[in-house]
């Protein structure tokens, strides 16, 4: 069910930002199950799967025009990383393949979010 748009306006730009991410990855075929999913050290903004792959999602949004993904550096891809691995411990899926994507969204004022998804953006030996 969609959030209620009355409430939208009261959300934080990055919250608001999330939610947009995952109703434009559903609409690509993910199927999302989980979003905002911490573990010690680590979190990851959406978990979701395309086709047979699992995939660990990072949304970055920006209002400007500095590219939303360069602000996922390192010690960003770190607990991301970390966050993946106790999701796939917990529910063992050891076996299954997976990959992390960034997903840049970019909200120029007085308009519709653009999206820019990133595919494999960065993998586990960083």
């Amino acid at each position: 069910m969609p959030f209620p748009l009355l409430f939208h306006r009261f959300l934080t730009f990055g919250r608001r930002a999330e939610i947009d991410a995952v109703h434009y990855l559903r609409s690509i075929g993910y199927r999302i199950v989980s979003s905002g999913y911490r573990a010690k050290g680590g979190e990851v903004d959406v978990i979701g799967w395309e086709g047979d792959v699992l995939v660990f999602v990072e949304v970055k949004a920006r209002q400007n025009a500095d590219p939303p993904e360069d602000a996922v550096g390192f010690r960003k891809q770190q607990r991301v990383i970390r966050a993946a691995q106790a999701y796939i411990s917990k529910h063992r899926l050891h076996d299954v393949p997976y990959r992390f994507d960034v997903l840049a969204v970019t909200v120029p004022p007085g308009s519709q979010p653009e999206f820019r998804l990133l595919r494999d953006a960065f993998n586990r030996y960083n």
